[in-house]
């Protein structure tokens, strides 16, 4: 079928290395550079074919997949190969498609192995303030379709610092935007944190599990309490409802798809969607994950494909759907094969 092999297409894109493009190529849209997520300081760009879309790192000079310009249609190429015959590029609108995402603070006082952001150079740090945000977001409503805004973080300073500028533009953000779905990515310690957060105004909460695996969690996330995330989670979801809160677990790092799938029926029995995010490791952290986990087999297409059709089989079951969330990586769907809207 076309669909299942599109969602192969988009599972093989998704994992693969970057897009190189063809010389003198002018992009039809602004690309983005952002400082948290998968394609963390690199510059990306979004490529969407058959009601899927991928962010995909880019560059002139390599690139394991190739885009090829024909008389205004564009196509990839995979080494060489026709990998997908049309691909239109989609407008960033500033981190991803139709939603106004920002990092509030790229750097982090935590150690995780996989996490990127906080070994970028200084220079990417935009050091937007509160009020950087709300007008970019005004320009972004007035210009473009735009369903949210979403905001992500680092832990700089203390976690009651950094939940304290949440709350701060989230507040902003709702006096200025009274109908816009707001999303939140932060880390808390405390249910008070939870509930401050949606009294602000935010509408949905995203704390990240990051493994099913106690142990890979304890060496990739050392200074994390797992224990305690997994307890606001649990907290978020009667705050916020069920449907309203997310939670990223990544796979490739040694974890069994049995483990996985316990944690996806737990977290749904809670009324919490689980997002399955693919190890990505590049030069920057690749050092620090074999230290930390080893060296693992990267994630492969028949493995994302598989888990997501679990996940799409417990949401069900316990009446959750992805199409509940309108913010952050959900809505997004560039990084992950997210049921109900890939699948």
């Amino acid at each position: 079928m076309e669909e299942d092999l599109n969602i192969r297409k988009k599972a093989e894109l998704m994992l693969g290395g970057g897009i190189r493009l063809p010389e003198g190529f002018v992009f039809p849209c602004r690309v983005s550079r952002s400082t948290a997520g998968p394609g963390a300081g690199s510059a990306s760009a979004v490529f969407s074919f058959g009601g899927h879309r991928v962010k995909k790192s880019i560059s002139y000079e390599t690139g394991e997949f190739e885009l090829a310009e024909e008389n205004g249609r564009l196509s990839i190429k995979k080494n060489g190969a026709p990998f997908l015959e049309e691909v239109r590029i989609e407008p960033v609108v500033h981190h991803c498609p139709e939603q106004a995402f920002f990092n509030l603070d790229p750097k982090c006082m935590f150690t995780c192995a996989f996490c990127v952001s906080p070994l970028l150079g200084g220079d990417l740090d935009k050091r937007l303030s509160d009020d950087d945000i709300v007008e970019m977001t005004r320009k972004a409503v007035g210009g473009e379709r735009i369903v949210s805004v979403s905001l992500t973080s680092g832990v700089c300073g203390s976690v009651d610092e950094t939940v304290g500028r949440f709350l701060s533009c989230v507040s902003k953000l709702r006096a200025e935007f009274p109908d816009l779905p707001i999303g939140v990515e932060p880390y808390v310690s405390r249910k008070e944190h939870v509930k401050a957060l949606k009294d602000a105004g935010a509408t949905e909460i995203k704390l990240n599990v990051q493994s099913p695996n106690g142990g890979i969690f304890k060496k990739v996330c050392p200074e994390l309490d797992r224990d305690n995330i997994v307890e606001m989670l649990l907290y978020s979801a009667e705050v916020f409802g069920a449907g309203k809160v997310t939670s990223n677990m990544i796979f490739g790092m040694g974890e069994t798809d049995a483990e996985i799938e316990e944690m996806t029926e737990f977290l749904c029995s809670k009324g919490v969607i689980p997002t399955f995010r693919a190890l990505r490791t590049n030069p920057t952290n690749r050092g620090q994950l074999i230290s930390a986990i080893g060296e693992q087999p990267s994630p492969d297409a028949d493995r994302a494909i598989g888990l997501a059709r679990m996940q799409k089989e417990k949401l069900a079951a316990y009446g959750l759907d992805t199409k509940s969330c309108r913010t952050m990586c959900l809505e997004c769907a560039c990084c992950d094969i997210v049921p109900f809207r890939d699948l």
